[in-house]
């Protein structure tokens, strides 16, 4: 990080070389932080260079957070800008379409290890600084997708319940303490996370899907807030709402309608 640093502090951002996580960073540059952003391909340097446009420092970081070397180096990083993090954005995800049993189990592993061993390691290690200052913001990016069983997504969806979960819990930890924690819910959103899930071709993959933008606002404004959680979209609220008060069974076979393809529908028996 140059020494004409931000006022306003540092961000980090995981999963920032597009889509919401990108969108996240620049709401953070625009008002004026300072980032770190980090992602396992190597279009997180082109979007360092757009964001840089904001007038902000940007350090963008190529690390694997599915794994334990990945993690420790982006903590490397950090602590080499002699800087604290102020807000957290843990988005890092990976989705995996099809059946469990379809799936190869090295997959299956890489989705939890990113989507929570992975997440859940780098808040523990940056969350305590933010206690002892007594001020920090944290935002996961978890899915109106946890609040329901995930037939033919059934390892993403529950890694999405563990996320919302966790993220309640912890808020309630450390209240009081200076630092704030937000969920972000969002529905399906127009990313490349359909593309990597291999869900094109499902109902849901097709569908109408929300802009990336309108969704990391959302979410952004709620962290600064200081909300709890929050789902982006009248659409996505209603069936969160709806999810609340569903059978899980039923729950269950609505999913498998949004997720099914050929193959899917001719493998498992028809739902009533």
């Amino acid at each position: 990080m140059s020494r004409e640093e931000s006022t306003k502090g540092l961000a980090v951002v995981t999963g920032a070389s597009s889509g919401i996580g990108y969108e996240l960073a620049r709401c953070a540059a625009q008002d004026g932080y300072d980032l770190i952003i980090v992602a396992d391909e190597n279009d997180i340097d082109a979007a360092a260079t757009r964001l840089r446009a904001a007038g902000t420092q940007v350090e963008a970081v190529r690390a694997d957070l599915s794994t334990q070397a990945g993690v420790e180096d982006l903590l490397t990083r950090i602590t080499a800008s002699s800087r604290p993090v102020d807000l957290l954005f843990a988005n890092a995800g990976q989705g995996l379409g099809d059946g469990f049993l379809d799936q190869r189990m090295e997959d299956i592993q890489r989705v939890i290890a990113t989507n929570i061993s992975g997440t859940i390691a780098l808040v523990h290690a940056l969350a305590g600084g933010m206690r002892q200052r007594g001020n920090g913001r944290i935002l996961f990016t978890g899915s109106i997708a946890g609040f329901m069983p995930g037939t033919f997504q059934a390892v993403y969806n529950a890694t999405k319940a563990f996320i919302n979960s966790f993220s309640f819990a912890l808020r309630e930890e450390l209240d009081g303490t200076g630092v704030t924690v937000t969920c972000l819910m969002p529905g399906a959103t127009d990313t490349e996370f359909f593309e990597r899930a291999d869900m094109l071709d499902t109902p849901v993959g097709r569908q109408k899907k929300d802009d990336p933008g309108f969704v990391a606002k959302t979410g952004y404004e709620a962290m600064m807030n200081g909300e709890g959680d929050v789902v982006s979209g009248w659409k996505n609220k209603l069936m969160s709402a709806m999810a609340n008060v569903t059978p899980a069974e039923t729950l269950a076979r609505q999913h498998r309608k949004m997720q099914s393809r050929m193959g899917n529908s001719l493998a498992a028996p028809s739902a009533p």
